[in-house]
C-alpha cells in the first residue's frame, strides 16, 4: 500500500444515527412526570407517608426529567452529529424535536448552500504579468462526519482552498491574447469556471464539502501595470481593425476592376488602373471624409 492511499482509510464517513422522534418521547415523558406528581401526592395523604409510594414517586419523576435531557431540536437543511464519549455513532438529518439518551453529544452543522466571495488576490499569469482576481463559490456539506472530524475548521479550510484553487488557475492561462489562440482568462470565462470548480470540488472532498457554482468575480491587470497593458491592448485592437479595413478595401478594389474589365465600361491601362487603386485605396482606408474632385476636361 502506497502512502498515497493510507489517509483515505482513516477518513470519516457519514452514516445515519439511530435517534427517536421527540414527540413520543416528549409524551412518554409528560406522562411519567404527572404520574410521579400523582404518586407523590397519593404518598402524602394519609397520616403517615407510604414509602412504596414516595419511592415510586422519585423513581417516575426523576426517568421522566432525564428524558427531558435527550431532547434537541433540527431545523430545515441541518444535521446533528451524535457522538459517544468522543466516538462518532452517526448522523441524524430529521428535521424536527428528536431524542437521543442524554449521554450522546449532539453537534449541529449546517447543510444549506453557502454563497462566498473571495477577496482580491494578485497572481502571476502564464505569461508572468501580475493580474488581480476573486472568486464566487456556492458550496455545502455533503458529507457532515468529514466536515466535523476530518478538518480543523471546514469554514476557514473553504476560504483557504479557494484561494489556493484561483491562484493555481491564474497561473495556468495568460490574461489575455489578441489573436484568440489560446485559452485566456478574459476570453473563456466559461471553460476557466468550469475548471476552478473542479479543482475545488477535488480540494475540498477531504472536507465533505461540494461546490455547486463558481465563477470568476474580478480579473485585472495589476495596478502598476494597467496603464501599459491597457495601451498595448489599444494599440493590438488598431492594429487588428487597420489589418480587416484593408483586407476589405483589397478585395472592393480587386471586384472594381474586375466588373469594369468584364462589362467593359472603360478600358484602363496599367497607369490608369495604378491610379484607380490609389485613389479607392485613399477613399476607403481613410479615416476622413474624402473631397472628390471632377474632372470636366477629356479622359485623360
Amino acid at each position: 500500500m502506497s502512502p498515497s492511499e493510507t489517509p483515505s482509510l482513516n477518513r470519516s464517513r457519514e452514516v445515519p444515527a439511530s435517534t427517536q422522534s421527540g414527540y413520543v418521547m416528549l409524551l412518554a415523558s409528560l406522562m411519567l412526570v404527572a404520574l410521579a406528581v400523582w404518586l407523590f401526592i397519593g404518598a402524602i395523604t394519609p397520616d403517615e407517608p407510604d414509602g412504596l409510594w414516595l419511592t415510586g414517586a422519585i423513581i417516575t419523576g426523576g426517568v421522566g426529567l432525564f428524558i427531558f435531557a435527550g431532547f434537541y431540536m433540527i431545523n430545515p437543511n441541518e444535521a446533528a452529529a451524535i457522538q459517544l464519549f468522543g466516538a462518532y455513532k452517526g448522523t441524524d438529518r430529521n428535521e424536527g424535536l428528536r431524542w437521543v439518551l442524554p449521554w450522546l453529544t449532539r453537534s449541529k452543522i449546517a447543510v444549506r448552500a453557502n454563497n462566498v466571495i473571495s477577496e482580491k488576490i494578485k497572481v502571476n499569469d502564464a505569461r508572468g504579468n501580475p493580474i488581480e482576481m476573486a472568486a464566487q463559490v456556492v458550496w455545502r456539506v455533503t458529507d457532515t462526519a468529514q466536515a466535523l472530524f476530518d478538518v480543523e475548521d471546514y469554514n476557514e479550510f473553504v476560504f483557504a482552498q479557494i484561494e489556493a484553487a484561483v491562484r493555481a488557475i491564474g497561473s495556468r492561462y495568460p490574461y489575455d491574447d489578441i489573436e484568440h489562440l489560446e485559452v485566456t482568462l478574459r476570453g473563456n470565462h466559461a471553460e476557466v469556471s468550469a475548471e476552478l470548480r473542479l479543482a475545488l470540488i477535488e480540494r475540498l472532498s477531504v472536507a465533505g464539502i461540494t461546490v455547486d457554482e463558481c465563477g470568476l468575480t474580478h480579473l485585472a491587470y495589476a495596478p502598476e501595470i494597467a496603464g501599459a497593458m491597457l495601451r498595448r491592448q489599444q494599440a493590438e485592437a488598431v492594429i487588428a481593425a487597420r489589418k480587416k479595413l484593408v483586407e476589405g478595401a483589397v478585395t472592393m478594389v480587386e471586384m472594381a476592376l474586375q466588373q469594369l474589365s468584364e462589362k467593359q465600361v472603360v478600358d484602363l491601362d496599367d497607369e490608369r488602373k495604378a491610379a484607380m487603386v490609389s485613389n479607392l485605396m485613399v477613399v476607403l482606408c481613410g479615416e476622413r471624409d474624402t473631397q472628390p474632385v471632377v474632372n470636366a476636361g477629356s479622359l485623360y
